[in-house]
């Protein structure tokens, strides 16, 4: 890339006046996603009181780039410039290579003036074969075809009997207008799982800022909340993002009632791809999606080590946080959901 190509791309940082810009070119963007989005930055600095920078690359009045990045200072977990932690998806998204170039030399720059521990991005696409990456993450990505049936019969005989086993116990999908009952069901499954909750406020957060573009579907048993999940929509795709389940979830197949709800629900709003997230290589999600006919797709999260000598290993597949988690596990509810939110905010 041309000194002079650069020269004409200028960076700036997002503004409020310059949010519905953002927006409308992360619509447009080929390889932006919904964790491009501009309220990502209020929901993260309101919710966790993290710093962040939205930077963007302008080449005469029109944005050609945009690098979401936020900050997290840890004592326990590090220091870090993301792009963008508590997504799955981020990194650069940009329609021309000399806008790619400029907001990632602005990272780079950037990331060594806060003196962090590393810069990543967590990209779709590998973009710096020269970076340490992590090869621990999938996403699992599929096509919803217009047919409500031949959806279901595209999924796997074992896991079309679960479907039904849920159907059979009369389980009912409802869409929620805030984030109570979700927040129940979610709390109650990653405390089981020995894993520290969000706070309310961080969902509360995402569905009053994404407003119609983040849902909650909670599913019941004669009135009983059984299992819930907050999905995202972005263009044609859903994005189920958030999900748990009480302790009858497992007897009752409500998990998988439920996601086939959002799957059938998806297809009659003409919505055209089910995006089930990503999953730890080999984890119980993992082989969960891969059930229902999904294909893993790798990840490609980056990192230039700035301060730090290797990459970070923050995740509950790291042997030091066994013991952690199995004390996690036996806390009373009521103790992990008051604690949680003060450790899982510096996770990303």
């Amino acid at each position: 890339m041309t000194d002079q190509l650069l020269e004409k791309i200028l960076i700036h940082s997002l503004e409020p006046g310059n949010v519905e810009k953002w927006d409308q070119f992360v619509l447009t963007c080929p390889t932006a996603t919904f964790f491009h989005r501009a309220g990502w930055q209020s929901v993260i600095e309101g919710a966790f009181r993290h710093k962040t920078w939205f930077l963007y690359a302008e080449s005469n009045g029109e944005i050609q780039g945009v690098l979401p990045l936020a900050e997290i200072d840890s004592n326990l977990f590090g220091h870090s410039l993301s792009a963008l932690p508590f997504c799955v998806y981020g990194g650069i998204a940009a329609i021309s290579d000399a806008a790619r170039d400029k907001l990632d030399q602005a990272a780079q720059e950037l990331a060594c003036q806060l003196k962090v521990d590393y810069l990543e991005y967590r990209n779709l696409d590998r973009q710096h074969p020269d970076w340490p990456r992590k090869e621990l993450y999938v996403t699992f990505r599929k096509a919803i075809d217009p047919d409500i049936e031949k959806n279901m019969q595209e999924i796997p005989r074992k896991q079309r009997a679960m479907i039904r086993k849920g159907i059979k116990y009369g389980l009912q999908s409802v869409i929620d207008q805030d984030t109570e009952r979700f927040y129940f069901a979610y709390a109650s499954s990653v405390h089981r799982l020995g894993t520290p909750v969000f706070s309310k406020k961080y969902f509360r957060l995402l569905k009053q800022v994404f407003a119609d573009d983040c849902e909650v579907m909670t599913v019941e048993k004669d009135g009983r909340v059984i299992s819930s999940v907050m999905s995202f929509y972005f263009r044609d795709e859903v994005l189920p993002y958030y999900g748990g389940g009480t302790n009858e979830a497992r007897e009752l197949a409500a998990n998988d009632f439920m996601y086939w709800e959002l799957m059938r629900r998806s297809c009659e709003r003409g919505y055209k791809i089910f995006d089930f997230g990503r999953s730890k290589l080999n984890s119980g999600s993992f082989s969960f999606k891969k059930n229902w006919g999904f294909e893993p797709e790798p990840l490609h999260y980056e990192y230039r080590l700035i301060n730090a000598t290797k990459i970070p290993d923050n995740n509950p597949t790291n042997p030091k946080y066994q013991f952690f988690i199995k004390v996690w596990k036996n806390m009373p509810i009521s103790l992990a959901n008051f604690i949680g939110p003060h450790i899982v905010k510096n996770l990303g």
